[in-house]
């Protein structure tokens, strides 16, 4: 099912409202590509869609960016979409927080262990979260040239 369906069955549901929210509070923004900002969000959450995760974790993917690239704090988020989704936002900007890098560089093996203990953490927290990032860095892989 698209997010455009989604919206049309439940006009009020989680995911209409996680559209809604992330469309308003990323209006201006814009992509490298020149797009605007709102297209990514989309585009991550069009992903979990076809990968049939459930309505919190498209919600969450509509609402990934929002706490790091709006003016919209986690406290609203909470009042409006619950813990378990703003969970899962705030377990995609944390794993985004870890630095992916190889044994090539001159990353000390102290804070590879704990980049990688951590990664372990949120996988072991919630799998959604892992999902969340992947979507997110497949549509970002997608624009790359720009």
């Amino acid at each position: 099912m698209t997010i455009k369906e989604y919206i049309k069955n439940e006009p009020e549901g989680v995911i209409a409202r996680a559209y809604k929210l992330s469309q308003k509070a990323h209006a201006g923004q814009k992509r490298k590509t020149g797009e605007p900002f709102f297209i990514h969000p989309l585009a991550v959450a069009e992903t979990l869609a076809s990968w049939n995760m459930d309505e919190e974790t498209i919600a969450a993917g509509l609402l990934h960016d929002i706490i790091e690239d709006t003016k919209v704090v986690k406290e609203d988020l909470v009042s409006q979409f619950g813990k378990e989704i703003v969970f899962l936002v705030d377990g995609v900007s944390k794993l985004g927080k870890i630095k992916y890098q190889g044994a090539a560089t001159n990353i000390s093996a102290h804070a590879k262990v704990e980049n990688l203990r951590k990664m372990i953490l949120a996988l072991s927290e919630d799998l959604r979260v892992v999902f969340i990032k992947l979507a997110d860095r497949n549509h970002n892989m997608k624009t790359l040239g720009a």
